[in-house]
């Protein structure tokens, strides 16, 4: 079981900037990608971006150019550098862990950390 603690979320003006933080903790060594999705009011969670353990990156159309994912293995944390923020990202924030046992995958969720942008 992979357990994930999310930080960094809050209110911020159009054009500025936030990092969101998720750790992870429990079994780790069977994790093969992080990533971070977000859900808005009266929609669907929609993925924002992820990072594979090989360190390949995928990035939601929306946010490419203005978001970065970077992991840090010595700490088990996972990044969401979140630049020129707009109105439209505004939403709650979800860290995912996506886990192989056995031949079996599994999903793992933080608590979810909101983000709103202000105009």
């Amino acid at each position: 079981q992979v357990r994930l603690v999310e930080s960094g979320g809050g209110l911020v003006q159009v054009g500025g900037s936030l990092r969101l933080s998720c750790a992870a903790s429990g079994s780790i060594f069977s994790i093969i990608a992080m990533g971070w999705y977000r859900q808005a009011p009266g929609k669907q969670r929609e993925l924002v971006a992820v990072v594979t353990s090989s360190n390949s990156t995928n990035y939601a159309d929306s946010v490419k150019g203005r978001f970065t994912i970077s992991r840090d293995n010595a700490k088990n944390t996972v990044y969401l550098q979140m630049n020129n923020l707009k109105p439209e990202d505004t939403a709650v924030y979800y860290c995912n862990a996506a886990s192989v046992v056995a031949g079996v995958p599994y999903d793992s969720w933080g608590q979810g950390t909101q983000v709103t942008v202000s105009s």
